[in-house]
């Protein structure tokens, strides 16, 4: 992906409450808020069709992200979106301001390759988990992790530990101690196959 949907034009506003965020939507504008890094936060708009492009694309929720307000670069994590119930329209963003030196705690996507060659016999794929907590210095941030589902043994679950994380990248939930080791993904054997097994002993 280019970096230009990783690169958002903003505005600082003043006009704010609900009867503002009403007239910047009807505007086409995306009332947001950026805070973080011990600054004040600051009430910002952004172009509704720009963010409706950006957040099409999986990197815009896991990437850092370069907001140009108002000439002034400043590098940032999407931290909440708020979309309408019914309508292809976001509603309002929030953005954590980025520093070199600071750990961010993020989601980050998990890709899940070679699924076709797992379920060849009939097996199939149980994902339990498409995001992984994590936190990291801003540099070492992975766009996604990935998980070879071919390499699993049939009956196999992954954990949060069989995972190797990229240099400095650490998994939240594994951080809490060995119960928080969560199910990653599973592969099954097809439906009969335990059944049929269990017969021929």
């Amino acid at each position: 992906m280019s970096n230009e949907l990783y690169t958002l034009d903003a505005e600082v506003r003043s006009d704010l409450g609900t009867g503002a965020s009403r007239r910047l939507r009807r505007a086409d504008k995306v009332p947001a808020v950026l805070y973080g890094a011990e600054k004040e936060a600051v009430s910002l708009t952004l172009a509704h069709n720009k963010v409706i492009k950006a957040q099409e694309d999986e990197g815009f929720y896991s990437h850092i992200l370069t907001l140009n307000i108002g000439g002034e670069k400043v590098e940032a994590i999407l931290k909440d979106i708020q979309r309408h119930p019914f309508k292809p329209k976001v509603m309002h963003l929030d953005f954590q301001r980025v520093d070199a030196n600071h750990k961010i705690h993020t989601k980050v996507p998990v890709h899940f390759i070679n699924e076709e060659a797992a379920t060849k016999g009939g097996n199939t794929v149980a994902h339990h988990v498409t995001e992984i907590d994590v936190t990291c210095l801003p540099a070492q941030l992975p766009e996604f992790i990935e998980v070879d589902v071919a390499a699993i043994e049939v009956g196999a679950t992954v954990h949060l530990s069989d995972i190797a994380l990229p240099a400095g990248v650490v998994s939240v939930e594994l951080a809490k101690g060995a119960d928080h080791d969560q199910a990653v993904v599973t592969l099954n054997a097809p439906k009969g196959a335990a059944a049929a097994e269990e017969a021929a002993e």
